[in-house]
């Protein structure tokens, strides 16, 4: 397992990091973080020896975000989403990798609303979408690592 790190520090907590400002709604430092991921995969796919296509692609929150950002355009093995949401509608290159999708019904910090319009928004690309709903805030809670070790020993 790979655990790239986010390139900016958290404006609210002195050990977290962030892909992008959180205070701007124009997720200012996107690109650059985008860029900065893809660029990671391919050093760690060429430096583990690892093809794209067994990569599964995971995070939390901006993580989550960032996954779904980046990785529709790959052809990765899988991606899995907590708690995230997307960007802007997905610039998704075929063939899709399945996606996983857990968010908390009582999230504060990313609203379930934006977990449930991207699950329209990937359902209607074709994405093989495996999505869950739990009683969590924005959290990780066990239930979720079962039903996210289930999808991926289905899908790899």
């Amino acid at each position: 397992m790979f655990f790239p790190n986010a390139p900016y520090e958290h404006p609210y907590s002195p050990t977290g990091r962030s892909w992008y400002d959180l205070e701007a709604e124009d997720y200012t430092g996107l690109p650059e973080s985008r860029q900065q991921l893809l660029d990671w995969l391919q050093e760690t796919s060429q430096t583990a020896q690892i093809p794209p296509s067994r990569i599964v692609l995971c995070g939390f929150s901006q993580g989550g975000a960032m996954t779904l950002d980046v990785g529709l355009a790959l052809p990765c093995a899988a991606l899995c989403s907590l708690s995230g949401y997307l960007h802007a509608p997905p610039q998704a290159t075929p063939p899709l990798p399945p996606v996983f999708m857990a968010h908390g019904r009582l999230d504060r910090v990313v609203p379930i609303q934006q977990a449930q319009q991207a699950r329209t928004l990937l359902t209607q690309l074709g994405v093989k979408l495996d999505y869950h709903e739990f009683n969590m805030a924005h959290e990780i809670q066990h239930p979720v690592i079962q039903a996210l070790q289930q999808f991926l020993d289905r899908e790899i």
